[in-house]
């Protein structure tokens, strides 16, 4: 196996300072004053919720993340559509930026022309706050033979391939540039998969990867470069060959539709026993959880390639269902959260094995809270269902991680009471107007900012 570039890791201290993107999203955590700080909003949710009604699917955010470091690779600029509105997007641009890009962001559009890049490091404090940070550790490699990022941030949610402290200093092993070799993944890790493709397409020679990612979001990045002038066979499947090319133009994209998304809003209807209707959706991208629901009692159309309808009658209980997470096509695991808070208003016992992260349960506690029974045995849970003494009941929750926030936001709909969620940061991470799509579709929910309490 060849190897083309090294890794040094050494401490770093926390950085000073960090840059402040022109691209909006909602705010948290901002002081006015140390007399009056301004506290961080909530969601409020007044439950049980019905919902109606058609949603737009915002764009894919892990995609999004993927290309936006992917026009590193890239000269000229290129234009990325259907971009979301989301505060992981703001720090990648923000990334991007100080690197030496240019960044602009109009209309759910980012134009980003990579001419003026010539720093090889990357410090900022938005580098602590998401993990796709880390993806332009490739493209740099790619162009200038050596890159020094700080680690990345993002959900504590269990080990990655990124587990490291200080700060990673990578270069060519030759000293010059990248040289094309043959790698096996330990594990299909989706970063690793993305990371490894940007660099190899700039690297000099052909590229074996093997044991790869077959994710959607891999299928993206790999027809965004292509569309760029790299040569990339075999995206969706096991092995990906790359053959580097000297140099890689802009192009133009479509973000596609955030699976993630669409899967969380139909467990929303699933939990409040709802009919309602989104697009764009790509079904092929979310089976597992469309086969799932259709055992569990739901009923799922499709109206064209691209428009779903989900509905259940209210006097409908769903049935129980087990889950085990693993890399696509495999239940995904960032879609766990929320189907367990689906799984504690079924009827039945279930049971949630997570395969892919070893600290993602950290919602069921707060889960608990309103009344769900669950049990937890490291990584798995067995999950009570209404009939084994689950009952939801508004209370007070605070979110500690994305997924795990947004599951707390469906139990939210079908809990009696009211239910007020902390931290909901995490959620604006990955979510676009969140409270504002469950409003269009009848929910009773609110952002607020509570009054600080002052002595």
């Amino acid at each position: 196996m060849a190897l083309f570039f090294n890794i040094t890791i050494f401490p770093t201290p926390k950085p000073a300072k960090s840059f402040i993107s022109s691209y909006s999203c909602p705010k948290t955590h901002i002081s006015k004053t140390p007399q009056k700080p301004q506290q961080s909003p909530i969601f409020k949710i007044k439950g049980p919720s019905t919902l109606s009604g058609h949603i737009t699917i915002s764009g894919s955010k892990n995609s999004s993340l993927a290309l936006l470091a992917a026009t590193l690779c890239c000269s000229g600029s290129s234009l990325l559509h259907n971009v979301p509105n989301v505060s992981d997007i703001e720090a990648m641009a923000s990334i991007l930026s100080s690197l030496g890009a240019k960044v602009e962001a109009f209309d759910g559009k980012m134009m980003v022309n990579s001419d003026g890049v010539g720093k090889l490091q990357v410090d900022l404090e938005e580098m602590k706050k998401i993990r796709g940070g880390f993806f332009v550790i490739g493209p740099l490699l790619a162009r200038f033979g050596e890159a020094i990022v700080d680690l990345p941030g993002g959900c504590d949610i269990g080990k990655r391939p990124v587990d490291l402290n200080g700060k990673v200093r990578a270069h060519a092993a030759n000293g010059r540039g990248l040289i094309g070799g043959r790698f096996r993944l330990d594990y299909p890790s989706v970063g690793a998969t993305e990371t490894l493709m940007m660099a190899a397409s700039l690297a000099d020679g052909i590229t074996v990867l093997s044991n790869v990612a077959k994710e959607p979001e891999v299928v993206d990045l790999a027809h965004f470069l292509t569309d760029s002038g790299a040569f990339i066979e075999g995206a969706g499947s096991d092995n990906l060959v790359i053959r580097g090319q000297s140099r890689l133009h802009g192009s133009k994209c479509v973000i596609t539709p955030d699976r993630i998304e669409a899967g969380t809003f139909m467990l929303a209807a699933a939990i409040t026993h709802s009919c309602i209707s989104m697009s764009p959706v790509i079904p092929s991208r979310i089976s597992c959880l469309i086969d799932k629901l259709l055992k569990a009692g739901c009923k799922i159309s499709q109206f064209d390639r691209h428009i779903l309808q989900q509905s259940l009658h209210v006097l409908v209980t769903l049935k129980g269902f087990d889950i085990r997470t693993s890399p696509f096509p495999g239940f995904p695991t960032d879609l766990q959260p929320q189907t367990m808070a689906l799984l504690t208003t079924c009827t039945g016992s279930s049971l949630v094995e997570e395969s892919v992260f070893d600290k993602r349960m950290s919602h069921v506690r707060e889960l608990q809270k309103l009344g769900a029974r669950i049990r937890v045995c490291g990584s798995n849970a067995l999950v009570l269902g209404k009939d084994e003494g689950s009952s939801l009941r508004g209370s007070h929750l605070v979110a500690s991680d994305l997924r795990g926030g947004v599951s707390l936001v469906l139990a939210g709909l079908a809990a009696e009471g009211t239910t007020e969620i902390n931290n909901i940061a995490h959620i604006d991470r990955g979510y676009e107007n969140m409270e504002r799509k469950l409003q269009y579709l009848g929910a009773d929910i609110k952002r607020l900012t509570p009054v600080p309490c002052l002595l």
